[in-house]
């Protein structure tokens, strides 16, 4: 599908491209959303550039994702999507800036794009360019990952809270359920690390070619903003994933200190229960000399004596501390 923005006043419309029929004139910038091989040839005849494949689209070197060609400048970043439900994933995005127009070819939706269409539909201001609907998309994505992160960290706070004081959150925690949202939460601050380091690598391919694109100096100071706003988000990603581990292994320990409190008790019972089952077992003995087999109180002081044997090592234990 292609989606050609044009200004219209103080607003950017959305012109839907259908086959057949001639795209309008001066375009802002083109949207293109898992296009066809004939909706690719119909961009590159608009803007005279290539549009790369998807499986260029994936490449992860350097040389692959940022470059010049044909006086258009090809930026591919790895993006979040689907942040808010329980299969987040990732996706690469390619940025081409051709003659102040901004073309954008994804096969998925982030969301800053639906964020921005929605911004620029209402107001865009005079001076509306490609560069400037560039800006606004990665100044959307940045914002974007540090709500994400924002959101995974109070959700890792809340697991923290579970796990080392669950009298306050109404009792002990479930221990599979805390696992596997420390699981998700881990993916989810790890896709957002590698969107992160993806747009920092585009941020700094822009900044060099800040120059020879003659951009005005209000936009290289954005770029230096964003590029900080980048490596102060990708030290809190850092943090998150190693405060994730540590809330692991604590929560392992945890269960493994539980898990040994139930093994020694048994192990104590097995103990407590060991004399008494000797005494019994031999006064359960059919020999003929036995003489405590004829005694009156015999049954009686077999009883007293396994009482004894039962007693005397729970006091042991809890003269050793070990109860």
């Amino acid at each position: 599908m292609i989606a050609i923005y044009v200004q219209r006043g103080a607003l950017l419309e959305r012109i839907p491209v259908e086959p057949d029929v001639t795209p309008p004139e001066a375009p802002v910038w083109i949207d293109l959303v898992n296009p066809t091989v004939q909706e690719d040839r119909t961009v590159e005849q608009i803007l005279g550039i290539a549009i790369p494949t998807r499986e260029e689209m994936q490449e992860i070197e350097v040389s692959s994702r940022l470059y010049v060609e044909n006086g258009g400048r090809y930026m591919t970043a790895t993006l979040m999507c689907q942040s808010d439900t329980a299969t987040p994933k990732t996706t690469p995005v390619t940025f081409i800036l051709a003659n102040h127009c901004l073309c954008t070819v994804r096969y998925d939706s982030p969301r800053p794009f639906a964020l921005i269409e929605h911004k620029l539909g209402r107001y865009c201001g005079p001076k509306v360019s490609g560069d400037s609907v560039l800006m606004d998309l990665l100044d959307a994505i940045v914002d974007r990952s540090a709500d994400i992160l924002e959101r995974v960290a109070a959700e890792v706070d809340q697991v923290s809270r579970m796990i080392f004081e669950p009298e306050d959150e109404g009792g002990p925690p479930s221990y599979n359920e805390v696992l596997k949202t420390l699981g998700r939460k881990g993916d989810l601050s790890s896709k957002v690390r590698e969107c992160l380091v993806s747009v920092g690598r585009l941020l700094s391919f822009l900044a060099n070619e800040a120059e020879a694109m003659k951009w005005p100096k209000d936009y290289k100071l954005q770029l230096t903003s964003m590029q900080r706003d980048v490596i102060s988000l990708s030290d809190h990603a850092t943090y998150l994933a190693g405060k994730i581990t540590f809330l692991l292994d604590a929560l392992l320990g945890i269960v493994s200190i539980q898990q040994n409190d139930i093994i020694k008790i048994f192990s104590i019972a097995a103990v407590i229960f060991m004399p008494p089952t000797l005494v019994a077992s031999i006064y359960g003995m059919n020999f003929k000399h036995m003489p405590e087999l004829d005694w009156f109180a015999g049954y009686p002081i077999a009883l007293f004596i396994m009482l004894c044997a039962a007693i005397g090592p729970i006091l042991f234990f809890k003269w050793k501390k070990w109860l």
